[in-house]
């Protein structure tokens, strides 16, 4: 899943390179939509919105890592961390390499920070709400790619509503949740075993 989503991305960022105007499916979508919402629909949009937003982005992550930490869950708390850092750093390093602009050549807008980051938050919740539920492989992949599709539709509907992305954008930012999140994991649980390993062995060779 994280290979094919990557493969998305860089097509996607290939096709849009140094653009600054919407593609045909863009225009096909985002006539009706952007920046064109009103009440009660727009203040929607803009509570959304806010929960990409750094101060909000942060108080979401303190939180839910907060919340890790006082179920005595430290190896969760990384992930939570790590996934939402890298999922903001890997659109943060994509969007000067793709230089695709959207309202002037100084916004830069392939692939949504925003959409990567609420779908990457999203997704660390859900796998670790799957595990800690013992959800069976099918059953637990089937929820939580459900939960990252409505996190993702959620914040690219709120971006592309209020003209501050293309809809390509937000699927580039989805499918970057969708290939950092699983690696991290991966990493993240082979760091956190070495660690205690290392511990285990250092244990067995203390003296008596």
């Amino acid at each position: 899943m994280a290979a094919l989503a990557a493969q998305v991305v860089v097509f996607l960022g290939v096709v849009y390179a140094g653009r600054g105007e919407p593609g045909r499916v863009d225009s096909w979508i985002i006539r009706p939509t952007a920046d064109s919402v009103g009440p009660p629909w727009r203040d929607v949009a803009l509570a959304i919105d806010v929960l990409g937003e750094p101060v909000g982005a942060a108080m979401l992550v303190v939180a839910i890592a907060t919340g890790c930490l006082l179920l005595r869950r430290p190896r969760a708390a990384v992930f939570v961390v790590a996934g939402s850092a890298l999922a903001v750093a890997t659109t943060t390093l994509l969007k000067p390499l793709v230089g695709r602009t959207i309202h002037g050549a100084d916004n830069l807008s392939y692939p949504s920070g925003h959409t990567a980051f609420f779908t990457a938050l999203v997704l660390v919740v859900v796998m670790l709400a799957t595990g800690r539920l013992r959800l069976g492989r099918t059953a637990g992949m089937s929820v939580v790619l459900a939960a990252a599709l409505v996190a993702a539709a959620a914040m690219g509907w709120a971006q592309v509503a209020l003209g501050a992305h293309y809809p390509t954008d937000a699927l580039g930012g989805w499918c970057t949740a969708l290939a950092v999140i699983p690696a991290t994991a991966w990493l993240v649980d082979r760091i956190a075993d070495r660690l205690v390993d290392r511990r285990a062995g250092a244990g067995r060779r203390e003296p008596r």
